[in-house]
């Protein structure tokens, strides 16, 4: 059986070396980037310029559209520029192209707010979770309350996607992805950490399955956090949907004194 063929933006980035390494022998896998990605084929351009990217889009079966700036802290011109006309470029090029489906790198910024300003969410955060009372309502993937204009540019993301799937038929899964850090156990550090964490193995699969996902899927919006205890956001979606199925848990407990630190909003993106 013939692999399918993968085209991964920002592949030589942080969460495009988990998919390398985890998912580069499973597909056919190539990148788009600025830099050339270490043992994958890498179409260099930049996501701006549609005619410099067109090229790499051509025989793709999936996009995986991970490249953006990536700074919760990101300028509005640089949001504009790489995160905004970057996507729309991809998502055209990828129906000029006869792409089946694109797999879009949202964020959990795009509820950002929410957890920085409700409880008990904000208590979680704070860690603290003597407050807490359980069971709590999760965050629903229908919500958007942007906390940064990263967070904007990626709401822009879902939206063009669901019009992409309505006008063109080109199926499109946005997933509005936790912390992916390369630091080890991070999680239970920093605030968010026990709530947002995703744990390599678990990004690679939530992507995995929204790549061999049927083409039935046509537009859906999902989160990707690991099993954790005390996630404040819903990842039933992405399991009745996708087969998603985390196999790693932050745990319960911070390992240290987190009170000191910054606000959630200007960390863990």
């Amino acid at each position: 059986m013939d692999k399918t063929n993968v085209l991964v933006t920002g592949l030589s980035g942080g969460v495009g070396s988990i998919v390398g390494k985890f998912l580069g022998s499973k597909y056919k896998m190539s990148g788009l980037d600025l830099s050339p990605s270490q043992g994958f084929k890498t179409h260099i351009a930049d996501l701006s310029n549609l005619d410099a990217i067109r090229p790499a889009f051509t025989n793709q079966d999936v996009v995986v559209h991970l490249g953006a700036d990536p700074r919760g802290e990101a300028p509005w011109d640089s949001v504009l520029k790489n995160n905004i006309v970057g996507t729309y470029n991809v998502l055209e090029a990828s129906r000029e192209a006869g792409v089946k489906r694109v797999v879009f790198a949202s964020t959990n910024h795009v509820v950002g707010y929410i957890p920085a300003t409700q409880t008990p969410y904000r208590e979680i955060f704070e860690g603290e979770l003597d407050k807490v009372r359980r069971p709590f309502p999760l965050i629903s993937s229908n919500a958007v309350r942007p906390c940064c204009y990263y967070a904007v540019g990626k709401s822009f993301g879902e939206s063009i996607g669901s019009l992409y799937n309505d006008k063109y038929g080109l199926s499109f899964i946005g997933i509005r992805i936790g912390g992916v850090l390369q630091e080890p156990d991070w999680q239970v550090r920093q605030k968010g950490g026990l709530s947002m964490w995703l744990s390599h193995r678990d990004a690679a699969q939530i992507i995995e399955r929204s790549i061999d996902a049927p083409y039935s899927v046509g537009f859906t919006i999902v989160y990707g956090m690991s099993g954790n205890s005390l996630r404040v956001h819903e990842i039933e979606t992405a399991e009745k949907i996708l087969g998603y199925k985390p196999e790693d848990d932050a745990g319960d407990t911070f390992s240290c004194d987190i009170h000191n630190q910054p606000e959630y909003l200007n960390i863990a993106h």
